[in-house]
């Protein structure tokens, strides 16, 4: 069988398609023939050796994976063969066949495309951990999304207007918030040409965004948490834009406001409950209609390199996926 394989690490260009051997089931393990991969910032991150998990040399890059399950090892009784699947992996996805633990694999709707389950755990898990466990939005209250046109930002969008807020998306080009229009934003902040703290505050009549979703950091999270509302809560998701800022903590003590991380990787091995809970939730509004993955491209799995150049050079609106 086939893989893409990082055996050095460094930018895309340097992943390989190679062979590889076909693994074989074992006790409490899932073996999926994979049909799309769902590609993420991590994916970016892993390759360059800059991500928080730092798996051994050769390893595929590729966080979550749909598929059809091809066998089952002892003691598995949540799935059987032909059964489609999502599996969330962490790393390995970008391979013909897997092995998965059989706790993260999960049955898939038959009415879910292939490219829309292998998109929708991560992106969809983080937004739903971080507006409902780390910042408790409630309805009524004012989001202002950072990147809202990426991964975790339109599914940030999405769930906090499902979730009753007024949702005020930032991103860097018109084509790019017109995708963010679409998904449900109420007002929309160009911060390329537009003065972010001074729109938030225009939008809000000068009260602040009352919860602060970003996975951009660099330049914008300064201006963005000095427009935060008293007792507001600034969501630390990711660094997409390069740079770890650093935030003058007399702010938060100004405005009486809270910075919280979301990590949900973390999350989903710390509260494995509590994530399967949030997973029934969103595949539950999934099948009710309430949400809809943005998948903006889709490469084959062989082209898994330029699938992730095409993420680092900020081309991503939604989701990528590798379709096998």
């Amino acid at each position: 069988m086939k893989a893409i394989l990082c055996v050095e690490h460094g930018p895309p260009e340097k992943l390989v398609w190679a062979d590889v051997d076909e693994p074989e089931v074992s006790k409490g393990q899932v073996k999926i023939a994979v049909k799309a991969v769902g590609l993420n910032f991590p994916d970016v991150l892993i390759i360059q050796n800059l991500y928080q998990f730092k798996p051994p040399l050769p390893f595929s890059p590729g966080g979550e994976v749909s598929g059809i399950v091809e066998a089952v090892g002892e003691g598995v009784s949540t799935v059987k063969p032909g059964d489609r699947v999502i599996a969330m992996v962490g790393n390995g996805g970008m391979r013909e066949k897997i092995l998965v633990p059989a706790a993260m694999v999960i049955p898939m709707a038959d009415t879910m495309p292939f490219d829309e389950g292998a998109g929708f755990t991560m992106t969809y898990g983080t937004s739903h951990h971080a507006l409902k466990q780390r910042a408790r939005l409630q309805p009524g209250e004012t989001l202002l999304v950072l990147g809202a046109a990426g991964g975790v930002g339109l599914t940030a969008v999405e769930l906090g207007k499902l979730m009753g807020a007024r949702v005020i998306a930032a991103a860097s080009t018109d084509e790019k918030l017109a995708v963010c229009r679409a998904a449900g934003a109420d007002e929309v902040i160009n911060y390329a040409t537009e003065d972010l703290k001074e729109r938030v505050k225009a939008l809000t009549g000068g009260k602040g965004a009352d919860v602060i979703y970003d996975p951009v950091g660099d330049r914008f999270a300064e201006p963005a948490f000095r427009s935060i509302a008293w007792n507001g809560r600034y969501l630390v998701v990711g660094f997409a834009a390069g740079e770890i800022p650093k935030l003058p903590l007399n702010l938060a003590l100004i405005k009486g406001a809270s910075i919280v991380g979301v990590f949900w990787g973390a999350f989903t091995g710390h509260e494995p409950d509590v994530h399967a809970a949030n997973m029934r939730e969103l595949l539950g509004w999934y099948q009710e209609g309430k949400l809809k993955p943005h998948i903006s491209k889709t490469f084959g799995l062989r082209d898994g390199a330029a699938g992730i150049r095409w993420l680092m050079d900020r081309k991503a609106t939604g989701k990528v996926v590798l379709v096998a």
